[in-house]
């Protein structure tokens, strides 16, 4: 499993890239796709929709199961990533270039994790 240092992790194994201090995107860990296996499809929200920290926000399909995308920080949708739509793969192919949405007017950042915390909840997790 790898992790970026410049990303924020929550403990939902989703990660967080700020472009601005009330901007980010948000996509699924390496960790995250490595459990879930292949994905088939993501069922992408809508640009607008309110994301609201800790709540289900999307899903995604592998050839394993459907698993729920929780929103890592509260914020509004600005742009949804469609290319999912014809290629799921691309977020094992690359998870950490693949973001599924980014959100404006940002809030909840405080308890992300760093990727030195996260790597140590991924390990916690294993046992």
């Amino acid at each position: 499993m790898k992790t970026l240092e410049e990303l924020k992790y929550s403990k939902t194994h989703e990660w967080v890239r700020f472009t601005s201090e009330t901007e980010c995107e948000v996509g699924l860990s390496d960790y995250a796709q490595n459990e879930l296996g292949d994905l088939v499809f993501v069922n992408l929200p809508q640009a607008g929709d309110e994301a609201v920290k800790g709540e289900t926000i999307c899903d995604v399909e592998s050839v394993k199961a459907v698993s729920d995308v929780y929103a890592p920080v509260s914020g509004t949708i600005t742009e949804v990533n469609e290319e999912l739509l014809d290629s799921p793969e691309k977020i094992n192919e690359d998870p950490y270039g693949t973001w599924i949405f980014r959100l404006e007017d940002v809030t909840g950042a405080e308890d992300l994790l760093d990727a030195d915390a996260y790597a140590k909840h991924c390990e916690e997790e294993e046992h």
